[in-house]
C-alpha cells in the first residue's frame, strides 16, 4: 500500500448473514462479465495478517492447495493486491515464470491471471483473483478492468455493512458443476445420443472438474481394461494402475486450466500403448482413446507391484514448498514457513523442529502446542536419552506411530509426559550427508501412514534439513555480525553539558549486515566533539577499518587537535594503513555555552540544522575529499550558530540514497521530516527520520543517524 496510508484489516469472522451466498454470486457475477474460466475469494484471518481462501469457483480446489492460506507477506498475486492496493496483471506463461517463480513451478500453464483486493477506502477485507485461459491476450483490456474493479469496490462495500452490523457470513460452497452419475444420457443428452457413442469403435469418456468419470463406452472400457460400472464415479488415474502415474494427470490439470486440448500415450501392461487425448471445457473434460503404436523412446521403467506414486496435488505442495524455503533466511522462517504450509497439507496440527548442541537436544522452534512448556522441556536433554526425538536425531532413521499405544509401547515414559496430541511422524532431517536436526509432526487423531505418505514425509525432512542447514550458518553469521558491529559502535552516548543526543545504527538487509558506518561523541574540556562517517563496503574489512577511524578521531579529539587537524590527521593514517577503502566523515566541536558549533567535511552528505523557529535548513560546508585519497588534502572548516533549541542531524548516506531517488528530493523530504517534528522528544525524532529513509524491499546500505539539541 502507499506510503502514509493508514488502513484498517477486516477480519473474516466479520461477515454477513444474507439470503443468498455473498461471496459465490460475487465471485460468478464477476467472472460472467469479464469470461473468466476460475477464480477464488481470500478474506484476511481474524487474528493474524494471513489470506484465507473462502470460494473457489470453475476449478477443484486442489488446484490452489498451496495457496489455501497465503501470508500477506508472500509473494503471490493476492497477497501484493492486499498490500499494495492494487490490481495485479500476469498476462501468461512467461510472465508468471518472471513475476511468480513459485506459482510458476507449480502450474506451468499457459493461463492469465487478475488479482485485485477487497477494500474500501479505508479498511481491507481479502482479495480475489480470476483466471483465463491461455488464449487471452497479454493485456488486460480497459472493459476488464473497469468490471473487476467495479465488482471488488460493490463487494467491500456489502462486507464494510455486514462488519458493522456485526452479523456472521454463513461458509459457502465452491462453485463447480455437480457431476452426473445417472447414465450416460443424462451426461451426453438424449439416449439415441447416448446410443450412437456407445457403438463408436474408439473410447470416450466424459470427466467432471475433478477428474471423475462421468461416462464411459463400452470401448473405452475394453482399451482400459475395467468394467464401466468401476469406471464411474472414479478418478482414471486412481482407479487404474498403470495410469497412476502423477504425468497423466498432469495432463488433465494442464487442459483445466488453460483450456486448450492436450494428449499423452500410456503403456497398458503388457505391450498395448494408447493414445489419450483430452478436450476442455468450463464443466469438465471429453477424452477420447485410442491405440498408438509403442515408441521404443518412451519406455519407461516399470513399477513394481504394490507401488503407489504420489498424487499431484501433493507433488505441487512440494514444489510450492521447495520454492519457499529456498527464500526462508533464519531458523524461525523455516519453522514458519513448515508451520504454514506442510503441516496443514498432511493434516498435522502441532510440529517441533529440534537440532543438537554439545551432545544434547535443543528445540530450535515449534508451533500448535497449546502449552509450550512440554516442548521447552525437551531443551538440554542428552542425546542419549532414550526419546523418539534423540532416535531419529542420532540415527537418521524416520519414525512413525499411528496411535498414543503405538508411541508408549516403545518409550513408555511418554505416559508421565502426555502432549495432547494423539499420532506423530518423527523426521529426520539429513543434509550433506549428516543429521542436522528432527522435524516432528503432531497430529490430533489417531493417524495412519501409509507407504506413499512415509516416502512423502521423508523426502519432505529432506527438503527442510537443507533449509534448516543454511539457516544455522546464516543466523550463527548474523549474530556474528551483530556483534561485532556492537562491538565497534560506542554502547551508550556520554552526557554532555547542554548537549542532548540521539543515535540509530542500521544494518544493510542485504549482504552480511555490517559495515562502515559510525558514529561517536567525545566530551572535551567543557566543549564536546561528534563525528559521524562511513568507510565503503558491507564486510568485516570495512567494519574493522571503521573501529580503526573511530578510535584515531576520539585519539586525536583527546589531545586537543583543531577540528581540521583531526581531519587530516585521520586521513594520513587511513592512507598508512594501506586498506584502498576510502571514508566519508563530519566532525563537530561544540561549544553550546557560546551557542556555536566548528564543523569539518571529507565527503559527507551535509547535516540538516532546525533552528528554534522550526526551519531546516540544508549546511553545505565547505570540505576536502574522501579520507584515504589525498595525504596532502585541507579540510576547511565552517562555524555555524548553535543556538538554544536548535536541532543538528548528522545522517549517512544510506538513509538518504536508493535506487531512482534524486538525491536533492530525498534531502528535501528529510528536511520535511525534521521540520514537521522537530519538537519531538530527540529518541522519538530519531525513530521518525530512520523510518521516513525505510524502503519497501529493504536497506541497501547501511544506516547511522546523530541527533544533536542545544538544550533551552
Amino acid at each position: 500500500m502507499p506510503d502514509g496510508q493508514e488502513t484498517d484489516q477486516a477480519p473474516a469472522t466479520a461477515r454477513t448473514r444474507v439470503g443468498r451466498p455473498l461471496l459465490s454470486l460475487a465471485l460468478a457475477s464477476m467472472m460472467d462479465e469479464v469470461h473468466a474460466h476460475s477464480g477464488a475469494v481470500y478474506l484476511l484471518a481474524a487474528d493474524e495478517p494471513v489470506l484465507e481462501m473462502a470460494v473457489m469457483a470453475g476449478l477443484p480446489r486442489a488446484f490452489s492447495a498451496p495457496w489455501e492460506r497465503v501470508g500477506l507477506g508472500a509473494p503471490v498475486p493476492v497477497a501484493d493486491a492486499v498490500r499494495e492496493r492494487r490490481l495485479v496483471w500476469v498476462g501468461g506463461e512467461a510472465e508468471m515464470a518472471r513475476l511468480y517463480p513459485r506459482i510458476s513451478v507449480v502450474l506451468p500453464y499457459p493461463f492469465a491471471l487478475a488479482a485485485l483486493p477487497v477494500a474500501t477506502d479505508s479498511t481491507a477485507y481479502g482479495a480475489i483473483f480470476v483466471t483465463w485461459p491461455g488464449s487471452h491476450p497479454p493485456d488486460l483490456s480497459e472493459r476488464e478492468r473497469t468490471h473487476l474493479t467495479a465488482a471488488c469496490g460493490r463487494l467491500a462495500a456489502r462486507l464494510a455493512r455486514a462488519l458493522q452490523d456485526s452479523v456472521p457470513l454463513l461458509p459457502e460452497p465452491d462453485l463447480l458443476s455437480t457431476p452426473s452419475l445417472a447414465g450416460a444420457a443424462g451426461t451426453l443428452g438424449t439416449v439415441e445420443s447416448a446410443r450412437m457413442v456407445a457403438r463408436l469403435p474408439y473410447g470416450l469418456c466424459s470427466l467432471d472438474l475433478h477428474g471423475r468419470i462421468c461416462f464411459a463406452n463400452a470401448a473405452a472400457a475394453e482399451l482400459i481394461g475395467a468394467p464401466v460400472s468401476e469406471l464411474l464415479g472414479s478418478l482414471l488415474w486412481a482407479s487404474v494402475p498403470w495410469l497412476n502415474d502423477p504425468v497423466y494427470e498432469d495432463r488433465y490439470r494442464a487442459a483445466l486450466l488453460s483450456q486448450q486440448s492436450t494428449s499423452f500415450v500410456a503403456l497398458r501392461p503388457p505391450g498395448d500403448w494408447l493414445s489419450f487425448r483430452l478436450y476442455p471445457s468450463t464443466n469438465g473434460l471429453s477424452v477420447r482413446i485410442a491405440r498408438a503404436r509403442a515408441v521404443a523412446e518412451m519406455n519407461r521403467a516399470r513399477r513394481t507391484p504394490g507401488e503407489a506414486p504420489s498424487r499431484l496435488v501433493t507433488i505441487s505442495q512440494l514444489l510450492s514448498l521447495a520454492g519457499a524455503l529456498t527464500e526462508a533466511v533464519g531458523v524461525q522462517d523455516v519453522v514458519k514457513l513448515v508451520a504454514d504450509e506442510i503441516a496443514p497439507a498432511v493434516g498435522s496440527q502441532a510440529l517441533v523442529v529440534l537440532g543438537s548442541r554439545a551432545g544434547r537436544l535443543h528445540v530450535l522452534g515449534h508451533h500448535g502446542y497449546p502449552d509450550p512448556r512440554f516442548v521447552e522441556q525437551f531443551n538440554g536433554l542428552p542425546l542419549t536419552e532414550r526419546t523418539p526425538g534423540t532416535h531419529a536425531l542420532t540415527t537418521g532413521v524416520p519414525a512413525f506411530f499411528e496411535d498414543r499405544q503405538q508411541l508408549e509401547r516403545l518409550y513408555p515414559v511418554r505416559e508421565a509426559t502426555p502432549d495432547g496430541f494423539a499420532a506423530w511422524a518423527y523426521l529426520p532431517l539429513i543434509a550433506s550427508g549428516r543429521p542436522v536436526g528432527t522435524v516432528v509432526l503432531a497430529y490430533a487423531e489417531p493417524h495412519s501412514f501409509p507407504a506413499d505418505e512415509r516416502a512423502v514425509l521423508t523426502s519432505v525432512g529432506g527438503l527442510i534439513a537443507q533449509a534448516l542447514e543454511r539457516a544455522v550458518l546464516y543466523d550463527a553469521k548474523h549474530h556474528l555480525a551483530h556483534g561485532l558491529q556492537a562491538a565497534l559502535l560506542p554502547h551508550s552516548l556520554p552526557p554532555l553539558p547542554g548537549i542532548e543526543a540521539a543515535a540509530r545504527y542500521l544494518p544493510a538487509t542485504q549482504g552480511m549486515e555490517i559495515g562502515g558506518d559510525f558514529y561517536d561523541l567525545v566530551p572535551v574540556q567543557g566543549q564536546a566533539a561528534a563525528v559521524i562517517g562511513d568507510v565503503q563496503g558491507h564486510n568485516v574489512t570495512a567494519a574493522g577499518l571503521m573501529g580503526q577511524i573511530r578510535t584515531a578521531v576520539r585519539a586525536y579529539t583527546t589531545v586537543g587537535q583543531p577540528p581540521e587537524e583531526v581531519m587530516r590527521s585521520t586521513n594520513r593514517l587511513l592512507l598508512d594503513l594501506g586498506a584502498d577503502l576510502f571514508a566519508s566523515c563530519l566532525y563537530l566541536r561544540l561549544d553550546p555555552a557560546r551557542g556555536r558549533a566548528v564543523m569539518a567535511r571529507a565527503g559527507h552528505p551535509p547535516p540538516l540544522l532546525r533552528r528554534p523557529d522550526g526551519k531546516v535548513r540544508v549546511l553545505d560546508l565547505a570540505g576536502g575529499p574522501l579520507l584515504g585519497i589525498d595525504g596532502a588534502a585541507v579540510y576547511q572548516t565552517t562555524e555555524v550558530d548553535l543556538s538554544p533549541g536548535s536541532v543538528l542531524a548528522l545522517y549517512t548516506d544510506g538513509l538518504i540514497e536508493s535506487p531512482g531517488t534524486d538525491i536533492e528530493d530525498a534531502l528535501a523530504d528529510l528536511g520535511t521530516v525534521l521540520a514537521d517534528a522537530g519538537d519531538l522528544p530527540l529518541d522519538e525524532l530519531a525513530d521518525r527520520l530512520v523510518e521516513s529513509g525505510a524502503l519497501p524491499r529493504g536497506r541497501l546500505d547501511d544506516v547511522a543517524v546523530l541527533l544533536l539539541r542545544a538544550e533551552r
